[in-house]
């Protein structure tokens, strides 16, 4: 469907405070965006949907001054304006959270939040007054950060909540929110909900992008779809549901699965015991054995804090245990490795896909190729030709939507970077495959081509294990659930267990 054929059923237009008519952004012979309207409505939450590569990202970052468009114009209060960068938006009033995090790792919460708008006093930098103000975002956000603790000490959730505070600082007119809840727990989804609320009763205008589309309907007032570029649907909050969303998305088809019907070898990764300490003494995970036999898929479940990331770390050689075994295919492996561990067959796919997941500053092909480097390299020699077929080889198997291997990894978008991530952990022929948070960030159409990959390797004798904060991922291609709650399992259950048993036995309210 059309623009033009779209119902109008927008409120006055006095209400918009900022529109895009007819914007277009063209990278070569790419069309991100084909002659786009949008309309942000003052003191209201308006909900972008669309798979990645729809254009959603593009469209926020040419509202916010982060790029042009190459063609069309964006009205501000009713009249045409040019933004050359994010400081003149940011004049304006708007800003962006964006989805991948653009913090300074080494620095603290304090200087990132005002990095390059430095409140200065008499003396210089006020410092005293930037921490007053950090403290006082982090209460509203109801969040324990200390202003001066470096953001890499930070757990990924917390990050994003400084990501937010530093957005709400700004005082800003209208906020961009790209996928503001990807790392976030239940209770802190709840809180920036509640912040969400209290911004537009004072009328700030909010665009809200997220995949976790039950989640978004909760707080959208009117909702927007985009599709390859094209805006195919709008509709208020009255007149949507999470049908109209999905079919105006993908079509019909989003079935995330069912677990296949692969028989089951021997236990492939036995955890014994397993004990996993924080710098504070008390255990992340605390004395947990599993076993997870070949063909096998496991999905552990839990809240943030749980433990799930820990263990899954610990298993790869991320983390140290204190106590316990790692036993792969019969042989203890603690000892090993990062790499030692790759190469006798356990990998893991980390929840940071840009942090820990990808080399920014290296094609898509490289990328893919480079755990397994060892496959195609003799001495100071490396094979090209043996290089580019596993490359090749990779793009397909994953289906990776990518011009070819020399594409630039910032050029995907976050589906088929998180695919690129999965390529590149399956080049190394893993027996175990370990995948933490595999669908953050990415929509329902890429979620369900991963959960495909992941069923597919098990139905050839793959033993997968994948962690969820989502109870969605949990009812799918799963053959066992194991529940996390404080470091321990606390209830294990088959793939016929419902929604409700699975987050009782979390401590999570049925009702969050």
């Amino acid at each position: 469907m059309s623009a033009a054929s779209i119902p109008d059923a927008r409120p006055d237009a006095r209400e918009i405070v900022l529109a895009a008519r007819n914007v277009a952004k063209s990278y070569g012979s790419v069309h991100a965006l084909k002659g786009v309207n949008f309309d942000i409505h003052r003191g209201q939450v308006t909900t972008l949907f669309g798979e990645n590569g729809a254009g959603k990202s593009t469209l926020m970052k040419i509202l916010s001054g982060v790029i042009q468009p190459s063609t069309g114009e964006i009205i501000l209060d009713g009249q045409p304006v040019v933004f050359n960068n994010a400081n003149e938006a940011r004049d304006r009033g708007i800003s962006i959270i964006h989805q991948e995090l653009s913090l300074a790792p080494n620095m603290s919460v304090r200087d990132n939040i005002f990095m390059g708008r430095e409140i200065i006093g008499p003396t210089g930098v006020d410092f005293a007054e930037e921490e007053r103000q950090v403290r006082r975002l982090m209460e509203e956000l109801e969040e324990d950060i200390d202003p001066l603790t470096p953001v890499e000490d930070l757990r990924l959730g917390q990050q994003q909540i400084v990501e937010i505070a530093r957005a709400l600082s700004v005082d800003s007119r209208i906020l961009i929110m790209d996928e503001p809840t990807s790392a976030l727990s239940a209770s802190e989804v709840e809180v920036l909900f509640k912040v969400i609320r209290d911004l537009t009763a004072k009328g700030v205008s909010i665009v809200y992008i997220s995949h976790h589309l039950e989640e978004a309907l909760t707080i959208t007032d009117h909702a927007v779809v985009l599709r390859d570029g094209n805006m195919t649907a709008y509709a208020p909050r009255a007149e949507i549901d999470l049908e109209w969303i999905v079919r105006n998305m993908v079509g019909d088809n989003y079935d995330l699965g069912a677990p296949p019907a692969s028989r089951f070898g021997e236990v492939a990764l036995s955890i014994r015991n397993l004990s996993v300490p924080d710098p504070a003494g008390f255990n992340l995970v605390d004395q947990l054995s599993l076993d997870v036999r070949a063909g096998e898929i496991v999905c552990i479940y839990g809240l943030m804090g749980a433990g799930r990331t820990e263990l899954l770390e610990t298993c790869a050689g991320r983390l140290r245990a204190s106590g316990g075994e790692i036993v792969l295919e019969g042989r203890e492996i603690s000892h090993l490795s990062i790499a030692e561990r790759i190469a006798r067959g356990l990998a893991l796919v980390p929840e940071d896909r840009q942090r820990d997941g990808l080399v920014q500053t290296m094609t898509v092909g490289e990328n893919l190729s480079l755990a397994s480097i060892g496959r195609f390299t003799r001495g100071l020699f490396t094979s090209r030709s043996a290089e580019k077929k596993l490359v090749g080889d990779s793009i397909r198997e994953v289906t990776v939507k990518t011009s070819g291997g020399h594409a630039a990894i910032g050029s995907l978008s976050g589906g088929n970077q998180q695919k690129v991530v999965i390529g590149k952990i399956l080049a190394t022929k893993p027996r175990v495959i370990m995948l933490d948070e595999p669908s953050r960030g990415i929509d329902i159409g890429a979620k369900a081509e991963v959960f495909r990959l992941l069923a597919r390797g098990a139905e050839q004798g793959l033993a997968v294990v994948y962690s969820t904060s989502e109870v969605s991922e949990c009812l799918s291609i799963a053959h066992r659930i194991i529940v996390m709650h404080k470091g321990r399992i606390s209830a294990e259950f088959d793939s016929t267990v419902t929604k409700e048993m699975i987050m009782a036995a979390s401590g999570e309210s049925v009702a969050a």
